[in-house]
């Protein structure tokens, strides 16, 4: 069993920049893939950003690459999303997820475990 939290969302105006932390319990960390998505209302949840157990390989969603960064901290249990540029649409609520088996990063089933969300609001 692994628990998510998210944090770090919070209200920033269109170009600015925010740091969303999801943190792991657990010894397991290392095992899992992880992996940003987001939902704003009345829409579909969209894959963001992904990372390999060892954070060697990322993957991100066309709407945000050379914008957002994903990375890990394998000691700390933590994987980060670096948000730069930050665009109005990019608000909605943000979601961690950690997988075990196959690493379709993009694809939300193929996560096991998912945090509560946080909130990101960009003003324009």
């Amino acid at each position: 069993q692994v628990q998510l939290v998210e944090s770090g969302g919070g209200l920033v105006q269109a170009g600015g920049s925010l740091r969303l932390s999801c943190a792991a319990s657990g010894r397991t960390f290392s095992r899992y893939f992880m992996g940003w998505f987001r939902q704003a209302p009345g829409k579909e949840r969209e894959f963001v950003a992904g990372i390999s157990r060892s954070g060697v390989s990322t993957y991100y969603g066309d709407s945000v690459k050379g914008r957002f960064t994903i990375s890990r901290d394998n000691a700390k249990n933590t994987v980060y999303l670096q948000m730069n540029s930050l665009k109005p649409e990019d608000t909605a609520v943000y979601y961690c997820g950690a997988g075990s088996g196959g690493t379709y990063y993009s694809v939300p089933n193929s996560y096991d475990y998912w945090g509560q969300g946080t909130q990101v609001t960009v003003s324009s």
